[in-house]
Order: C-alpha cells, then structure tokens, then sequence
C-alpha cells in the first residue's frame, strides 16, 4: 500500500534528524542550526529539505575532507569543477577558502535550482557558476583546463567519464572522487591509475570510499 505523507512533516522530520557536520575545517548545517556554527569554522548553509548532498551522506563529508586535506598541504586551487554537483557544497566549499570561480555542474535541471539557491544563501554569488551539463558536454567546462574536479557520483559514470576527468585536469591537478562503495574503489582506482593518474589518498567513512588522485 502507498500512504501519502504530508510534505512539512518530512522536512521537519529532516531537520530534526540532520544535525550539523564538521568535515575538516567546513561546518555543513541547516539554517535551523544557524546558531551552532563554531568559531573559525568555514560555514556551509544548506537546506535541510534538500537532503542529499549536505554534508550527511559519507560521500559528502569523505570529499570535504579531502579538499581540507588538500588544502592542509598547501594546495591552493586556482580552477575548480565541481560534477554533478547536486547542492554545489563541494563548490561552494572550495569557494570558501580559494579566490576565483568555481564551476558547478548536474545533469539534472532541478539539482542546478537548488545549487543557485544555497550559493545565494551562502552569499557566493559570482563565485561558483552553476550550469547544467553532463558530464563536460558544455562549452565552459571544454574551455577550461582544471586543478582540481570533485565527481561525487557512482562508480558507473566514474569509470565513463575517467579519460575525460583526466584530459580536463591540468598537470599535477587532482581528482576528487566518491559515491563508491568499498568494495568498488579497487576497479575504479585501476581505471584511473590506467590513465596516468596516481593514488594520493583513499578514505572510508561507513560503506563509502573517497579517492584522491593525481595526474
């Protein structure tokens, strides 16, 4: 049997159950949690309606903690994609703490909405240029060479768009790459590592794997 269940019970229910997540330096919360945020944190608001991507899915949390990790070591990104980007908080997290525009992109019109939105709730206005795109099929992304793309995806499209992620990196740039399952990350590291790229970092949080990788 399908029960219907009323909209502003779920976000409720949501907001109570997503806390907010530190990851590193960055401070993912709702604006219900607004008055959590500790000091010296980088603060990333996100809607708690919108609950994929916010920081509270080990794929979010593995990848801003690598770009904390990558920042840590003095790495310092001058050009930024993020790929299906769903709520932009890689972007936007990347935005935070380097100058310039960071790209955003999802294949999915709805998910491109959202991004504009908490980009604007985060006052990032200018600072990452949301487009819906898939994969690199857009014009700003193919006149662009990278130094650092965050795909948070499957390893399904990973694996597809593995020589593209490769030829848009700049020499030395990094991959950041999640939504693997454990037991996945072995096949995907192979296919990169088959492209020329090498293993900086691989990370677990529960079923997860986050990989950082170099070209």
């Amino acid at each position: 049997a399908v029960s219907e269940v009323p909209d502003q019970d779920w976000v409720a229910k949501v907001r109570r159950e997503l806390t907010p997540v530190e990851a590193g330096r960055f401070f993912v919360y709702g604006s219900h949690d607004a008055d959590k945020v500790p000091d010296g944190a980088e603060p990333l608001l996100i809607e708690a309606a919108m609950a994929f991507g916010t920081g509270h899915h080990g794929t979010t949390q593995g990848c801003l903690q690598a770009l904390d990790h990558l920042a840590n070591q003095g790495f310092v990104g001058t050009s930024v994609a993020d790929i299906g980007c769903g709520t932009a908080v890689l972007a936007m997290a990347a935005a935070r703490i380097w100058p310039g525009v960071m790209l955003a992109s999802d294949i999915d019109a709805v998910a491109v909405e959202v991004a504009e939105a908490n980009v604007a709730a985060n006052g990032l206005e200018g600072r990452v240029n949301c487009l819906e795109a898939m994969g690199f099929d857009h014009e700003v992304l193919q006149a662009t060479q990278f130094d650092l793309i965050f795909a948070n995806i499957l390893k399904g499209p990973l694996i597809d768009l593995a020589l593209e992620m490769t030829e848009r990196r700049l020499p030395g740039g990094y991959a950041i790459l999640s939504g693997i399952l454990n037991e996945q990350a072995d096949e995907v590291v192979a296919v990169y590592e088959g492209l020329g790229n090498s293993l900086v970092q691989r990370t677990e949080i529960g079923e997860w794997t986050t990989l950082i990788l170099q070209k």
